[in-house]
């Protein structure tokens, strides 16, 4: 059973998208404190691993024994499906 936590600050989108930007960015897995410091803005970590849990289940990043890693990669079929589709 997945113990319920009490959210002190939800994350803004600035913050998921500055958080994104640092992991995308990076060559190799980086640690929750490299993406805190790298953060343009200070960031509590309860709200930086719900940013975090977010990203996992949405399938952008995810966390190894070495830290986390962007996966995220978008299909060029569906690019190129909506730049030639007909809009309603």
């Amino acid at each position: 059973m997945q113990m319920q936590r009490e959210v002190v600050h939800y994350p803004t989108l600035k913050t998921i998208l500055a958080i994104e930007d640092a992991v995308k960015s990076a060559n190799n897995p980086v640690s929750r404190n490299w993406i805190l410091a790298k953060m343009p803005t200070k960031v509590m970590r309860s709200t930086l691993n719900l940013a975090l849990d977010y990203m996992e289940r949405r399938g952008l990043v995810l966390e190894t024994k070495k830290g986390f890693i962007w996966t995220f990669n978008p299909s060029k079929k569906l690019e190129k499906a909506e730049g030639e589709g007909l809009e309603v």
